[in-house]
């Protein structure tokens, strides 16, 4: 079969789409990655055949806005009845529709429609927030999955947007996504439902421990976390096992390119570290190498390494909780350290049930000192529960489908 990758470009949310294309070319069959100009050499560097569709969307420069501030400040992840009223999710929707989601749609609809049509894909799987992708799919008769990247809080707000909207007289009742997504599939004669919203089926990559409440009738398609890094070259120090604890220290991508840089210090996190009998690999742009002053004697700063390569080497990491890392990182067992960016709006919940789980701590970045740095790492290292914890996690994923075996479920979805 064909089957079409659909994603904005966001590097992270590509990456974690790689295993599963891979998985469905070895089985034999034809895949292809749609998306703006931008993600063209990340997926190209994938061995995955690429299209680019439509423009690139600059979401990151909008995104550090001042007036996007204002409307991006939805709280995806809020849960408490008492904040969840009508107004507050209205005007969330009506910010992130407006500033997210049609910002990144908008400009590859027509492109990505037109290349559905042409190709005739018999599969689309699509990311989260690409909502053209669907609508591609169902105006060239494809089935489509969504394939989720982090915790599914998409679903749980939009159940609750749904409920209170319900709960509105008739005259009062405003969904600015169905008015937004409706008016574009009009335009290639798809009629708005929910499956635009959720996809026919759901890719679930998140052990069941690290799940959020979703809307029962949705179907879920529960794969292995594969971690995918992009580019891997493996460092001649990183063959051997060190001689005392290594920490790796891994604060994401999207942060210091999207929101202008950390929302912890780095400085702090080293000086905390160096307080402990370890060793520290730090993996920092340039950029932010260049905002350090002395570095601490147990401390190695690189770039970039492959963190799929790093985390099995590690006795515990320090991270910003990006589900990237910390899937990667429970992949091999290995506790975290986790100081979440609270403008991510799924970090904060995924670090909160990692942290429940018993495979990590959660610091708050606002509240982050050297000492406090030393102490959650060194009960991390000293008591073995949290380790337990992370192993357990780790099992759990290792019995979830593979990839492979996903692609066959795939392959029979297209046929009924």
């Amino acid at each position: 079969m064909r089957v079409l990758f659909a994603t904005q470009a966001e590097r992270t949310h590509f990456l974690g789409l790689v295993p599963l294309a891979w998985a469905l070319r070895a089985a034999g069959h034809e895949v292809r990655v749609a998306s703006q100009p931008h993600l063209e050499s990340v997926a190209a560097g994938a061995g995955l055949p690429f299209t680019a569709v439509g423009r690139d969307h600059h979401f990151a420069r909008i995104s550090r806005d001042g007036r996007a501030d204002r409307h991006l400040d939805f709280d995806m992840a809020e849960d408490r009845d008492e904040v969840l009223t009508w107004d507050h999710l209205l005007q969330g929707y009506r910010g992130v529709v407006t500033w997210w989601w049609r910002t990144v749609n908008d400009p590859m609809f027509d492109d990505l429609v037109a290349l559905c049509r042409e190709w005739r894909p018999h599969l689309v799987v699509w990311e989260p927030s690409t909502y053209a992708a669907p609508v591609a799919a169902q105006a060239c008769g494809a089935a489509h999955v969504r394939h989720l990247w982090s915790v599914d809080l998409f679903s749980r707000v939009r159940r609750t947007f749904l409920a209170r909207m319900g709960e509105q007289p008739a005259s009062q009742r405003e969904d600015p996504l169905a008015a937004w997504l409706g008016t574009r599939a009009a335009r290639y004669g798809v009629d708005f439902s929910e499956t635009l919203v959720h996809g026919q089926a759901t890719v679930e990559q998140v052990p069941s421990p690290l799940r959020v409440d979703t809307p029962a009738h949705l179907e879920y398609l529960p794969v292995r976390y594969v971690p995918y890094n992009g580019r891997a070259v493996v460092p001649h120090w990183l063959r051997t096992q060190p001689d005392r604890p290594r920490i790796g220290l891994s604060l994401g991508t999207t942060a210091a390119l999207r929101l202008g840089g950390y929302t912890v210090d780095v400085a702090t996190l080293l000086e905390g570290l160096a307080e402990l009998d370890v060793e520290v690999v730090a993996t920092l742009p340039a950029s932010e190498q260049a905002k350090l002053g002395a570095v601490p004697g147990n401390a190695r700063l690189v770039e970039y390494v492959p963190l799929h390569a790093l985390a099995p080497t590690c006795a515990a990491m320090v991270t910003h909780g990006g589900p990237g890392t910390v899937l990667t990182g429970l992949a091999h067992g290995v506790p975290q350290l986790l100081s979440p960016n609270a403008r991510m709006f799924d970090i904060p919940v995924l670090a909160g049930l990692v942290e429940e789980a018993g495979a990590g701590r959660v610091v708050d970045p606002d509240r982050l000192d050297a000492a406090t740095v030393a102490a959650g790492v060194r009960t991390l290292l000293e008591d073995p529960r949290h380790t337990s914890a992370a192993r357990a996690l780790r099992a759990r994923m290792d019995a979830m489908p593979t990839p492979a075996d996903l692609a066959h479920t795939l392959a029979g979805l297209t046929r009924t």
